[in-house]
């Protein structure tokens, strides 16, 4: 009869996974390892560390046994009547009837691409006017970012990097074009999701920022060539391209983010015929 009963009564708790803060841990070891990229190899290597301790902690809380805790269980209360019935919307199925897109608008691609070439080709202006007043010469940044891929230019001297060299150029103008091209439709997506002040974000503290980013990475890979930057110039060319490219981007019409619609009206094309019936080819979609 005591068993009956027992099996009768309700539970007092329920076990859940036990509470810990060891991914807080974790989390805390990955961010020291970027932050490591803009200050110091030390504090990387104190986050990896922090990360290992963290992953090791946090894997034991599962093996070689899980932990629990009870939690109590709170009775059942009586069942509430509501005066009014209150109506329930449905879910209608058709177009965009049932999922929100954030950010709601986006630049078009296209706009990214105007602004990546019109902030390459400000920070080209600034480069070369560095190397005219700093060396005497326009070719002496255009070798100096192809050396980025080329050993020979890597290990040449002040002399050979002030004389033109046509494989420089060439590489250089890659490297440049495409990279700025790549930077400004990621403008083009990034920017709207900052709800104000993106302009100041795309041409100010982004620039800022990455220069950081990449004058940290460059010395630690190739230390040579990090020498023979001037992170002043470095950073005031950053600057006039985040200022131009992205006041190019930021003026451009903003079309809604809508998944179902081609790509071709995504990056801002004149495509008939791609849409359904009923729905105008306009850059907003509508």
């Amino acid at each position: 009869m005591e068993s009956e009963q027992t099996q009768q009564q309700p539970p007092q708790g329920v076990d859940l996974p036990a509470p810990t803060a060891w991914p807080l841990f974790f989390a805390l070891g990955v961010a020291l390892v970027f932050a490591g990229l803009l200050s110091s190899a030390f504090v990387s290597i104190g986050g990896g560390l922090l990360m290992l301790v963290a992953a090791v902690g946090w894997w034991r809380q599962v093996l070689p046994a899980e932990h629990h805790e009870q939690v109590a269980v709170q009775p059942e209360a009586a069942p509430v009547t509501l005066a009014a019935v209150i109506p329930v919307e449905y879910i209608r199925a058709g177009r965009e009837r049932h999922r929100l897109h954030i950010p709601t608008e986006i630049k078009p691609y296209s706009a990214g691409v105007r602004g990546g070439i019109v902030g390459a080709i400000a920070m080209a202006g600034v480069a070369m006017f560095f190397g005219l007043i700093s060396q005497g010469s326009v070719w002496y940044p255009i070798n100096l970012l192809a050396a980025a891929a080329i050993p020979n230019l890597a290990t040449a001297s002040v002399e050979e990097l002030r004389q033109f060299s046509a494989l420089g150029l060439i590489l250089g103008t890659v490297i440049h074009g495409l990279t700025s091209i790549l930077v400004g439709v990621l403008y083009a997506v990034m920017l709207p999701m900052f709800p104000r002040r993106a302009f100041w974000w795309a041409g100010v503290s982004a620039p800022i920022l990455w220069s950081g980013l990449i004058a940290t990475t460059l010395t630690l890979v190739n230390p040579a060539l990090a020498a023979r930057i001037d992170w002043r110039w470095f950073v005031a060319s950053q600057l006039a391209f985040g200022l131009t490219g992205g006041y190019v981007i930021a003026r451009a019409q903003d079309i809604y983010t809508r998944q179902n619609l081609p790509l071709a009206v995504r990056a801002g094309i004149e495509a008939p015929g791609v849409l359904p019936p009923g729905v105008e080819n306009t850059p907003s979609g509508q």
